[in-house]
């Protein structure tokens, strides 16, 4: 029996080979019936309105993350996308905000492969008072030593992406960390396409901060993303785009009177979204201590594919530097994708070539369909 046999039968799967887990993991099985039981069935038990039942499933999501990273609950916030998780912290931190005439820019350093999104916020969140520094695209990002030429005392904080979505790759996620803390360097980490499929423990690496998503293969919801804060920064962000579930007391109702949450939860803001978080709530517990287990797996599955496929692999050899997802450069990309998308085969299509992301339900047959699609069709 395959390993990804004993854990088909919890996903929603259909017909075909679905490899796009670095974009939205499949549901589990159990999913309905948790947002039976914890989002709509407060509204059939009881006349009232249902908050109180519904915040004890952002309590099980805080939880679940906590149990995931190896931290406190209290210091993770929900967050509707990773954007405005991104935003409220640049915002929040006394060390980039330098608007006072005289005053030098903050600097931020970042890669020129990071998603765009967090460099569209790096670019508008502060104005004009923050200037960003990129590592080239031509560098890799999997070397130390392209960091550090840029990483240097000036910078005031850099931005890691753990994983690199469009190629790939990862960071050397430890020394980048290590190095932002010998220069004073406020860190941010990124885990959008790592969560779930990398282990991180918090506790050991203690960055600065953290954002990251439910979608991809932890296999929850969008809109179920979350800030993660070193505690020892909890006091000295004080976020601007704040609301009533900012306030240490939500329900206090006094306009004259706010104060901002004691933990994490300042950066929530106004009136919470609930369902995203039943649905991540949920994954997350499911996958809290399977990280280790998926990445074996996954792993497995890639070194078939290299194997099947070594002339297109533009994802690095070394495991130690390579993600969750393969990419295959084929000569006529567009050609590839037609075929394995009429052979119903689910990969997507980058810059650097087509993606393809094995989770812990597929398994050997489904990389042996997309190996023998791509001989037939490009080689």
């Amino acid at each position: 029996m395959n390993n990804s046999d004993n854990f088909k039968h919890n996903f929603h799967l259909t017909d075909g080979s679905y490899l796009l887990n670095h974009s939205v993991g499949r549901p589990l099985k159990s999913t309905q019936q948790v947002i039976n039981d914890d989002f709509l069935a407060p509204w059939q038990q009881t006349n009232k309105e249902p908050w109180q039942q519904w915040l004890q499933t952002i309590d099980k999501f805080t939880h679940g993350l906590a149990n995931l990273f190896n931290s406190k609950a209290e210091l993770f916030c929900p967050q509707s996308n990773l954007s405005s998780a991104l935003t409220k912290l640049l915002m929040s931190l006394p060390q980039l905000n330098t608007s006072n005439k005289g005053i030098k820019k903050a600097k931020i350093l970042m890669s020129e492969i990071d998603f765009p999104s967090m460099g569209f916020v790096a670019q508008n969140a502060l104005n004009n008072h923050v200037e960003i520094v990129y590592l080239p695209q031509e560098l890799s990002v999997t070397e130390i030593n392209h960091w550090q030429k840029y990483l240097t005392k000036e910078i005031d904080l850099v931005f890691i992406s753990h994983v690199y979505s469009n190629t790939g790759q990862q960071a050397p996620l430890k020394q980048l960390v290590e190095l932002a803390k010998q220069n004073s360097t406020l860190s941010v980490v990124d885990v959008a396409q790592s969560a779930g499929i990398l282990p991180l423990d918090l506790t050991d690496l203690a960055p600065d901060f953290m954002i990251g998503s439910s979608v991809k293969w932890l296999c929850g919801s969008s809109g179920a993303a979350y800030l993660w804060l070193n505690e020892q920064h909890i006091e000295t962000c004080q976020p601007k785009d704040v609301g009533w579930f900012s306030h240490q007391n939500p329900f206090e109702f006094n306009i004259h009177h706010f104060d901002y949450h004691k933990s994490a939860l300042r950066f929530w803001g106004g009136t919470p979204t609930i369902l995203p978080y039943t649905v991540a709530a949920n994954s997350i517990k499911y996958f809290a201590d399977k990280v280790e287990l998926v990445r074996k797996h996954n792993v497995k599955l890639q070194n078939h594919i290299i194997e099947q496929l070594p002339e297109f692999i533009a994802s690095p050899f070394d495991v130690r530097q390579r993600s969750g997802t393969v990419i295959l450069n084929l000569v006529d990309n567009q050609k590839a994708i037609a075929a394995l998308t009429k052979n119903n085969i689910a990969v997507d299509l980058r810059e650097c070539g087509i993606r393809v992301s094995p989770h812990i339900y597929n398994d050997e047959n489904d990389i042996e369909r997309l190996a023998e699609v791509v001989r037939k069709h490009v080689s």
